[in-house]
């Protein structure tokens, strides 16, 4: 699985803006056709990200392409007049029920075939919106094999609900947990909302750590500007790699010694702590840094 620390959003009728997120060394670049797009824009977005994937070097960012809804006049469109210029993969919006990622992932195997791309190799993201989507959680995380991550969208969530958004975010804590629960609990990614206050780095860094500790995997960037900052939370430091490293080998010799729990400068280890040292040491391996 691709590493997505930050997924950028760019509007899909913008070549420029598309051509910049291209440039940033973003992990994963999410051409837009549906919130970004005015209704009137949809036919010239989808030309124009289709010609993004054709045209323009990515370098290593991922490719993705955001539908329209599923049951939307605009889905199928989206994804037949950008299927044969082979997106790494689509993002779902609005999902409220499994069938919604069946369908699309359905369509993609026909489309596939026919394309002659492998079977099965574009993934599916899916966003988590609304109160039905969290309540049909369990059986959307489980609901496909192409289904790599589950995206939080609180923005959309808190309307649904009628909640008013505060900045510490008690009004959408319960969903944004469960978000990240049944991803985790189905070896998917888990990936945060945005954030929407531009010039506010310093906020976007302290919710960025607060959702890495949750345990979400990524965030959503809505400006260049906040592709860096994101990245940098999720990017372990080489202090913070040494000593998860010095954990695990420790853990290592103490278990080969028939020893289970044991004691570290003067702190009591178990294994809780050596899972949270591998966690760091994914991240750095993902990152490339170990």
């Amino acid at each position: 699985m691709r590493v997505r620390r930050a997924l950028l959003f760019m509007p899909g009728d913008s070549r420029a803006k598309i051509a910049k997120g291209a440039g940033l060394g973003v992990d994963s670049v999410i051409m837009d056709l549906e919130d970004g797009v005015a209704y009137s824009q949809k036919a010239a977005a989808r030309e124009t990200s289709a010609a993004a994937l054709r045209e323009i070097d990515f370098g290593r960012t991922e490719r993705l392409i955001r539908i329209n809804p599923v049951g939307s006049d605009f889905y199928t469109d989206d994804l037949m007049l950008t299927i044969s210029d082979r997106p790494d993969g689509y993002v779902l919006p609005k999902v409220e029920s499994s069938t919604q990622v069946q369908i699309v992932s359905e369509w993609l195997y026909q489309a596939e075939s026919e394309n002659g791309f492998p079977q099965g190799s574009i993934p599916l993201l899916a966003i988590i919106e609304t109160a039905r989507g969290v309540i049909n959680l369990r059986d959307i995380a489980r609901s496909d094999q192409r289904l790599q991550g589950l995206i939080f969208g609180a923005e959309d969530f808190a309307g649904d609900i009628g909640a008013v958004r505060t900045p510490e975010g008690a009004e959408v804590l319960y969903a944004r947990s469960a978000v990240v629960t049944y991803a985790k609990a189905y070896g998917l990614q888990a990936i945060d909302t945005v954030y929407l206050m531009l010039d506010d780095e310093s906020g976007l860094q302290t919710e960025t750590r607060r959702i890495l500790e949750m345990g979400y995997t990524g965030k959503l960037a809505i400006h260049p500007k906040q592709v860096a900052p994101i990245q940098a939370v999720f990017t372990p430091t080489a202090n913070d790699i040494a000593a998860a490293r010095r954990l695990i080998e420790a853990h290592d010799a103490h278990q080969k010694a028939g020893k289970g729990a044991f004691q570290l400068d003067g702190k009591m280890v178990d294994m809780p702590i050596i899972r949270a040292a591998q966690t760091v040491m994914a991240r750095a391996q993902a990152a490339g840094l170990a």
